[in-house]
């Protein structure tokens, strides 16, 4: 056991506590485990020998149960959702993923050889006398937050087996916590990788994610690959290693895959996938020329690989948005030359909610081809990009409209009126200053 500063606990959770009286209550999961790694705390849980019935009772206007596992939900006032478990253990798992059968367990440590690892099968109790902390580890788990690695509560083998998807929780562990996956831990999601089949692919999709959000991601995806997970869940991107590039490239595909993703700054999980992603269209349409290989319109067909795994991810309909547009014109390039047309030809195709993702996209694209960072021209390309905005973009920004030019050729609603339009908005495209109401006046009268 060890003890640690009451200080680090917010008195929302000792006054939740301190409802149980004398029955057993103690704080478990990443919870403990986050409180001693000085990591903020997102979620609370806790487990008791209370049975949901009684919890109930605790708390009889701000609680709920609805689920076979005995986690009874207690609302905060704020909102939060506080969920309090049961001890139990659990019975066969022939789908990888849900327990067949719970029984209720009767001690703290019958309920902690059923969680995944050891980092995450530490409790915290409150001795409700003296307010007075402490920490119960029946699975070495200090000992592993100390060396930093993360290992299964028990065989790995048996916890792989009841829920697959902890392999891949193991590796965003490691990700977000820069761990070291132990080593029977991770030979045995080697020779279980295939169970990963099981998983539904919105489970999958929610831990990659998680994945892909942490501060190095590329460490991950290459824990992934190495485990033979990524080649079941993503095996396009794989073609990339070893496919040597030009240039200013100083990596192969693959690895200049994860630079990307390493030095993409925007934290957005759809924009990190798409950094990871924005290169898979090289290795279909990689072409030899002498001692160089070419990949002419990879953003191209890149992006239709894109959108085909982010339909398999289960992606919603503007996420897959995001995913091909960023993509798929993610080759575009910023120089202080550009004329005002060309930025705005590069809004239209990026459209205005996307503009900062591609820019953090495309920073991390030419960093992770080993470019040096060049900040001033990216915050002029920035401003360009804001004083451009104000320009008209398609007809209806022009300072007339079809009533003035069917008031000014004293004809009805028809075809030429569009086509009017269309002219005009022809000329001001090349000059924007000619978007002046007097001016344009002038131009209908001449047709």
């Amino acid at each position: 056991m060890i003890f640690i500063n009451k200080m680090q606990l917010p008195q929302k959770i000792i006054d939740l506590m301190k409802k149980f009286g004398d029955a057993e209550i103690y704080i478990v999961g990443g919870a403990v485990r986050d409180l001693l790694l000085n990591r903020q705390v997102k979620d609370w849980d806790l487990t008791t020998n209370l049975v949901p019935e009684e919890i109930l009772k605790l708390f009889p206007k701000n609680s709920y149960y609805n689920n076979l596992f005995g986690t009874v939900g207690i609302i905060g006032k704020g909102g939060e959702i506080f969920e309090i478990t049961t001890y139990r253990s659990e019975k066969g798992y022939e789908d990888n993923r849900h327990p067949d059968k719970v029984i209720w367990g009767k001690s703290l440590e019958e309920d902690v050889k059923r969680r995944d690892f050891t980092i995450n099968a530490l409790a915290l109790e409150l001795k409700i006398t003296n307010y007075e902390l402490r920490i119960i580890d029946y699975n070495n788990g200090l000992e592993d937050i100390k060396n930093r690695l993360i290992r299964t509560v028990g065989s790995p083998d048996e916890r792989f087996g009841e829920d697959a998807l902890r392999m891949m929780r193991a590796v965003r562990l490691a990700s977000q916590l820069k761990f070291q996956i132990e080593e029977k831990t991770f030979a045995s999601i080697v020779k279980n990788a295939k169970l990963i089949n099981n998983i539904a692919w919105e489970r999958i999709r929610d831990e990659l994610f998680k994945i892909l959000t942490t501060d190095k991601p590329g460490d991950g995806l290459i824990v992934l690959k190495n485990s033979g997970i990524l080649e079941l869940i993503m095996p396009e991107i794989l073609a990339g290693v070893g496919m040597a590039q030009r240039g200013h490239h100083i990596y192969d595909v693959w690895k200049h895959s994860l630079e990307t993703l390493n030095n993409c700054s925007s934290r957005n999980h759809v924009t990190r996938l798409a950094a990871l992603l924005h290169d898979v269209g090289k290795p279909v349409v990689m072409k030899k020329i002498g001692d160089n290989n070419t990949f002419h319109n990879h953003e191209v067909v890149g992006s239709r690989i894109a959108l085909s795994i982010g339909k398999r991810l289960k992606l919603s309909k503007e996420e897959l948005q995001q995913l091909f547009i960023l993509v798929r014109w993610h080759m575009f390039t910023v120089s202080e030359m550009q004329t005002d047309s060309a930025v705005r030809r590069f809004i239209k195709n990026v459209t205005f909610p996307y503009l900062d993702e591609m820019i953090a996209l495309r920073r991390g694209d030419r960093l992770g081809s080993g470019a040096k960072e060049t900040s001033w021209r990216w915050e002029l390309f920035k401003n360009r990009l804001v004083k451009v905005q104000t320009q008209p973009f398609c007809v209806k920004d022009l300072k007339v409209d079809g009533k003035d030019v069917m008031e000014i050729l004293k004809i009805k609603p028809s075809r030429k009126v569009g086509e009017v339009l269309d002219a005009l908005f022809a000329e001001v495209e090349k000059d924007v200053k000619l978007n002046e109401r007097g001016v344009l006046i002038e131009k209908i009268k001449a047709y």
